[in-house]
């Protein structure tokens, strides 16, 4: 490989970190609201709701079950709207958080749901308000579970981000449909793939260490 290649990959490292790193952000910013939401409305949930549920669970499912590629597509005036472009790496943002937020949803929903029920009732035997239950019960007694839920998250917005490339998404994903796709040039090809495999292996090694040691059980 040439200099200009290597800074090309370089560049797509960048720009895919950059893509996951703040798609599962903004995620999170409205991913996380949500799933608590839906515990609390559950009908087992402190705060039970369920016209709000059904509603919030419907939302959650037809989130979820949009293939990445079509969505994309689908929102691409929404992408417009707030980069002010339908293409590259700050655009390819919008869809990946689009996404991201019912699969974090759902997750945190299913972490809190984890949490032991006598934990919950000892903060309730003492006075904790809702809001102090979920900040300092069970947000504190979830976080192994959400670590690994973040986890996920990145691997799975990985994922989508390559995926982007395929409408010049920007990123590794880019250069893999670019060069190794539309050129032929399978080294290159080979190279992204590698390279996007590593980074899913240093983020599972990471979440596995952190929920690790968060795990006080």
């Amino acid at each position: 490989m040439n200099s200009a290649v290597i800074s090309m990959i370089i560049k797509g490292i960048g720009e895919t970190l950059l893509m996951v790193i703040l798609s599962t952000i903004f995620g999170y910013v409205f991913g996380l609201p949500l799933g608590i939401l839906l515990y609390l409305t559950d009908e087992n949930g402190l705060k039970q709701n369920k016209t709000l549920y059904r509603v919030l669970d419907i939302i959650v499912n037809i989130g979820r079950s949009i293939p990445f590629i079509i969505l994309l597509i689908l929102i691409l005036p929404l992408t417009k709207l707030i980069v002010g472009k339908t293409y590259g790496t700050l655009a390819t943002i919008v869809p990946l958080t689009v996404a991201a937020i019912p699969f974090i949803g759902r997750m945190v929903e299913s972490s809190l749901k984890e949490v032991n029920k006598g934990v919950i009732e000892a903060g309730q035997s003492m006075g904790a308000s809702t809001f102090q239950l979920i900040n300092k019960v069970l947000l504190k007694e979830a976080r192994p579970s959400l670590i690994n839920g973040i986890t996920i998250c990145l691997v799975t917005i990985l994922g989508y981000s390559a995926m982007a490339g395929t409408v010049g998404g920007g990123g590794l994903g880019d250069i893999a449909i670019r060069y190794g796709y539309y050129r032929y040039q399978s080294d290159i090809m080979f190279i992204t793939v590698i390279i996007i495999v590593l980074l899913v292996q240093i983020i599972q090694f990471i979440g596995n260490r952190l929920a690790k040691n968060l795990d006080k059980r």
